[in-house]
């Protein structure tokens, strides 16, 4: 353990715990209602007019959970309790018997009912993590509903589950990645191995359909048998969710004894190969040839590439950890350099321009999980 990463790992946290966590605090939170505003505009003022997505609550629920638990945050528990209380009383879906609405008006009325996946996997993980901090049980409740809910409304005969209640040109991996990321903290938080059950199907759908083994390639759209769509859409390799998936079969294999490094060693190598610019920040999109698809680059695709380097530092990968050390170093002089300390970047341009100066509350979910993949791997929790 070198200690260059060590001093990332610090400054990482540092940037949490002293700029980011009480700017959002202190001023990304109506005081009359808990509910966590969109995003700041690049003048580090909160956009007062803009709608709010029902998940970005679940999102940051989720951070302040986490922020509480690793002793970053006092007030962290009632804040993410708070805001999952006003999620349910005020989009709560109206007719469905379960689930929630998709967005709110920037008066917090519902102006769009509609229930996607998406959204969905990120309450659950919310839910976990009130219940780990917080020992909520109705926390739990209603994960176990909404899993209910999801199984009866949006199951699929051909695996996993539908994209939602609406017209859908095709099926995301993505939101699989997300329940499979759920069901793990659900298992973590319960220690329940139906939780663990759960993943190894969404496991059998990343083997059967979203891995090419032939291109080593995660790919992102599908039509309704799980087949890959017709090019262009077909075509659409994400390199940012390749790493994403490195560390997710990585803690999978960690709960399961299932060996998975053949899949994240060839997704972590592939991903590097096609989907990195000069500069060493993941496009948003790539095809498996390496031709770029999308030249934008967000924020979050740092956050797990440094996640996946991790990863790949404790499997023996001699490139790995200076990978990881820029990535962090990439993170803080494109994304986190906002003029207001605690907010950031969202998205830089095809040569490292922002294009997107506005920093959506949603990104610190990726922020808190890499500062604490970082800070445990330097503290030897993952050592075998």
């Amino acid at each position: 353990m070198s200690a260059q990463l060590k001093a990332q790992a610090q400054r990482l946290e540092n940037w949490l715990k002293n700029d980011a966590i009480p700017l959002w605090l202190s001023r990304g939170i109506n005081s009359q209602n808990g509910v966590n505003y969109e995003r700041f505009l690049v003048n580090g003022d909160v956009d007062f007019d803009s709608t709010t997505r029902v998940r970005v609550q679940a999102r940051q629920a989720f951070f302040f959970a986490q922020a509480a638990d690793r002793g970053w945050c006092d007030s962290g528990k009632a804040v993410a309790q708070r805001m999952l209380a006003f999620v349910q009383q005020h989009a709560a879906h109206p007719t469905s018997g379960g689930g929630y609405s998709h967005l709110l008006d920037k008066n917090y009325r519902v102006i769009d009912t509609k229930q996607d996946l998406y959204d969905h996997a990120f309450f659950l993980l919310a839910n976990a993590w009130v219940y780990r901090a917080c020992g909520d049980a109705s926390a739990l409740a209603e994960a176990e509903k909404l899993v209910a809910h999801l199984d009866a409304k949006f199951g699929s005969p051909v695996g996993g589950w539908i994209e939602g209640d609406y017209d859908y040109a095709c099926r995301r991996q993505n939101p699989h990645m997300h329940l499979f990321e759920a069901f793990l903290a659900l298992y973590d938080a319960t220690q329940d191995a139906k939780w663990l059950a759960r993943v190894g199907e969404l496991f059998a759908l990343f083997q059967s359909h979203f891995f090419d083994a032939e291109k080593q390639v995660l790919f992102e759209f599908f039509e309704e048998d799980w087949s890959l769509c017709p090019s262009p859409k077909g075509d659409v390799v994400e390199p940012g969710h390749m790493m994403e998936w490195v560390w997710l079969l990585d803690w999978y294999s960690r709960r399961s004894g299932r060996p998975v490094g053949h899949y994240t060693k060839a997704l972590y190598e592939k991903g590097l190969q096609i989907g990195m610019d000069k500069s060493g920040l993941l496009f948003d999109a790539v095809a498996p040839d390496g031709r770029v698809i999308d030249p934008k680059k967000r924020c979050w695709g740092i956050t797990e590439l440094i996640k996946a380097s991790l990863v790949q530092i404790r499997a023996g990968n001699p490139k790995a950890e200076a990978v990881a050390i820029k990535g962090v170093d990439d993170l803080f002089t494109y994304y986190l350099c906002a003029s207001t300390p605690g907010s950031y970047v969202d998205q830089r341009g095809a040569n490292d321009e922002v294009v997107v100066d506005v920093a959506p509350a949603s990104t610190l979910y990726h922020l808190i999980v890499a500062a604490v993949e970082l800070i445990d791997h330097c503290n030897g929790v993952y050592t075998k």
